[in-house]
Formats: C-alpha cells, sequence, structure tokens
C-alpha cells in the first residue's frame, strides 16, 4: 500500500503511521517535520515524475511508502497523480484539512457556494475570469500567480481578497486587502490560498447541491427580461444561437462589443463567464448596468467607442459584436485580433456582410453564418394567431483554428 497523509493546516501529524516505512516521500518542510524510521529513504518532491518512479520500485517490490502532503491530498494534490500510475486499491489516503476549508474557516464564511480554481502551475487568466464573475471564490496559488498577480488583474473591479499565509503554522496570518493593495506588496512564499470575495453577497442563501450557483434553467430570454430602448435589443432567437457559438463558460472573458441593452453580456454572465460589455452611449451603461444587477450578475461596463476602447482590455476568449455602422469592419478586425476561441458578429444590413466576412477571414478565422429570419405567434381578434414576421438577422461566425498540440482549457 501507499498511505498518502494529509498534514499541515489541522491537527499534528500522527507519527506512529510512518512506522514501518521504507520509503517517505514528500515536500522538504514535510519531511523536515517528522521523525523518519531508520532505514527509510527520503524524497523530495520535486519534479513529479522521478518521485513516482521511485515509489514504482518500492511497490513492485511490495515494500510499504508514505506520501506527506499538504492538507487534504485529494483536492487539487497528488492523489490524482498517484491513483492514476498505481490504482485507487493501493492507495490509503488519510485527509488533513484542506487550505481552502481553513482559509474558510479563519475567515469566519461557509463555502459549500464557493468555486475554486487552481492557478498552480496553471494559466492565471482562469482564475481572475472565474474572480471577476462569482462572488465567493477560493484561489489555490502558485509561483507567478500569487497575491499581487491576482490583485493587479482585479484592481478596479469591486472585490476584497482575503490572503491566507502559512496556515496550520506558528506564522499563520489573514489579511483583507483590496486588489490594488494585493497587487503593490510581495507576499513571499507562505501563501497558498486567496479568497477573493464580493462581500455584499458573500454569505448566500442555503444550498442543496455544493459549489457555484446552478446554470439557468433557460437562456436565450424574452426581450422584456432586459430594460431597453425603442426595441433595440438583440431578439431572442439570434441570442440564442449567438450563445451557442459564443460557448461562454466558467472561466472565460466575453466581450460584448457595442453592447446596447446589454443581454448578451447578461446571458454569458448568467452561464459563468466574467463579461467586459463596451458601450458607447451614456444611457446604454445605465441600462447595462441595470439589467446585470435585475439579473444578479456582474458584468463590467466600459463606457467608450469601439475599437479605441478596446485598448485596455483583457485578451477575450470569445466576442460578440452588436451594431453597425460604417466602423464595423474595423471593430471585428480588432476584436479578431484578441480572441482566443470566437468572435460572433450580428448584422441587419445585407451591404456590411462581406466587409464583416473579410474582416474575420484576414484574421485567420474559419467562418460561417446565416441569415436568421423568425415568425412568431400573434395573436388575432376572434381567438386565432398569425404569424408575424421579425426582422432577418445575419448572424456570422469566426473560429480560430486550433492546432494539433492544443488542449482543451479546463
Amino acid at each position: 500500500m501507499i498511505t498518502v497523509v494529509g498534514t499541515g493546516t489541522g491537527a499534528p501529524l500522527d507519527e506512529d503511521v510512518l512506522a514501518g516505512a521504507e520509503l517517505v516521500v514528500g515536500g522538504r518542510r514535510h519531511l523536515d517535520a517528522v521523525r523518519l524510521p531508520a532505514g527509510a529513504q527520503r524524497v523530495v518532491l520535486g519534479a513529479l515524475a522521478p518521485a513516482l518512479d521511485t515509489v514504482a520500485e518500492y511497490v513492485a517490490k511490495e515494500r510499504p511508502v508514505v506520501v506527506l502532503a499538504s492538507g487534504d491530498p485529494g483536492f487539487f494534490g497528488i492523489v490524482r497523480a498517484l491513483a492514476e500510475r498505481f490504482g485507487t486499491d493501493r492507495l490509503d489516503v488519510r485527509p488533513g484539512v484542506s487550505s481552502v476549508a481553513a482559509a474558510f474557516a479563519r475567515a469566519g464564511l461557509p463555502w459549500d457556494d464557493a468555486v475554486v480554481v487552481s492557478a498552480h502551475g496553471r494559466e492565471l487568466r482562469t482564475a481572475v475570469n472565474v474572480c471577476r464573475a462569482h462572488p465567493k471564490v477560493a484561489v489555490l496559488t502558485g509561483p507567478g500567480a500569487g497575491p499581487a498577480e491576482l490583485g493587479a488583474a482585479l484592481t478596479g473591479h469591486a472585490r476584497v481578497l482575503v490572503v491566507a499565509a502559512a496556515l496550520g503554522s506558528g506564522r499563520e496570518r489573514l489579511e483583507r486587502v483590496t486588489p490594488a493593495e494585493a497587487a503593490a506588496r510581495d507576499w513571499g512564499a507562505a501563501v497558498s490560498v486567496v479568497l477573493c470575495l464580493d462581500e455584499a453577497r458573500a454569505l448566500g442563501p442555503a444550498r442543496t447541491v455544493a459549489g457555484p450557483a446552478a446554470h439557468p434553467a433557460g437562456w436565450a430570454l424574452a426581450e422584456d427580461a432586459f430594460a431597453h430602448r425603442d426595441s433595440m435589443i438583440t431578439k431572442f432567437e439570434v441570442r440564442a444561437l449567438a450563445l451557442a457559438r459564443l460557448g461562454p463558460r466558467p472561466g472565460d472573458l466575453v466581450w460584448d462589443v457595442g453592447a446596447g441593452s446589454g443581454s448578451v453580456a447578461v446571458e454569458c454572465a448568467r452561464l459563468g463567464a466574467a463579461v467586459t460589455a463596451v458601450e458607447k452611449a451614456p444611457d446604454g451603461v445605465g441600462r447595462i448596468r441595470a439589467n446585470a444587477a435585475a439579473h444578479g450578475v456582474d458584468v463590467h461596463v466600459v463606457h467608450g467607442t469601439a475599437p479605441a476602447a478596446l485598448a485596455g482590455l483583457d485578451d477575450p476568449d470569445a466576442v460578440f459584436v452588436g451594431g453597425g455602422g460604417a466602423e464595423l469592419p474595423a471593430v471585428v478586425a480588432a476584436c479578431a485580433r484578441r480572441a482566443r476561441r470566437t468572435v460572433v458578429v450580428a448584422l441587419a444590413a445585407l451591404d456590411r456582410v462581406p466587409a464583416a466576412r473579410a474582416a474575420l477571414a484576414g484574421a485567420g478565422f474559419d467562418c460561417d453564418g446565416v441569415l436568421l429570419q423568425s415568425s412568431r405567434l400573434a395573436p388575432l381578434p376572434g381567438d386565432v394567431t398569425r404569424l408575424a414576421a421579425a426582422n432577418p438577422v445575419f448572424l456570422l461566425w469566426g473560429t480560430r483554428p486550433r492546432t494539433r498540440t492544443e488542449g482543451v482549457v479546463q
């Protein structure tokens, strides 16, 4: 058996678990904190593959192995790698208190409604986008992805960071800071988890299912679910296909450019993505914020005219471009240069389709599109129904080709 023991944030390690171990694997601080059995080999975890190869040699000879890990080793920990290599039947996992559970406990907060995201050895942008979209997030940090980097990316967003350092030790501390304050400090290597909170919503209602709020039961909401001006809103039939092509999901950043009422922005946020809406009309900016608040989601609103207003924004995964005007090709081209995955464009004017399509193709995107024509049921006198035709809309989309080496971002 391989005994995997979590330690560091809860009760002290019961060193009896080490009795008889012939190989003990763990981080240097964990190994330095225990007395190893006489004759036991010690392997300090650095690169994982060589350590697993050494474990395999002992397992092949049926010699007992103990692996020391932080907190709960089955939660973003070494249990996954061990199970994949040796199978679950060989593992005796004895979890401790995870750093996430400990951090929320120290902060006095329940966390059954929290989103947990790891930035350790992964792209920081995923964690940043989750923090922008959700009111209660725990971020597992790592080199180059600590409180300073997280704070720099979140400056300007209404969040508080709770930085947990040296959990379970005599040097343990918890600090509440703004993103700007976090960005201005050197936090050292003792931080393993940062809580990102929208304090107004940190104490949500009691939950039956743990984790982030469930995805909405429906999308492509009716136009009357949003405040809008003179029916200037992306109709629900168009929005349904646009959402399907945008594919918003937790960890994504979506731009809604020429957002108008913000209906697409709000729907993307309801599906878990971080969203930035760009709108040039001052009254439109107010409507977008009101619609986001009415649906209980965060939408970052930028008051400005594209493409100039896009310059200071983080690169998006997907972009929806609404509206029109002579500047449309330049807007689409600017969005296509920055989008990591896809750009979707809605157009009412036939004359603008070739230029928009050329802008997508010119950025190297694979292009497709449809003309959407729909007729809705409408009542007539005498308790009968007719079909009322809606204005046709062209929906174009461009998808960035994927190389063979690209994987799916989780």
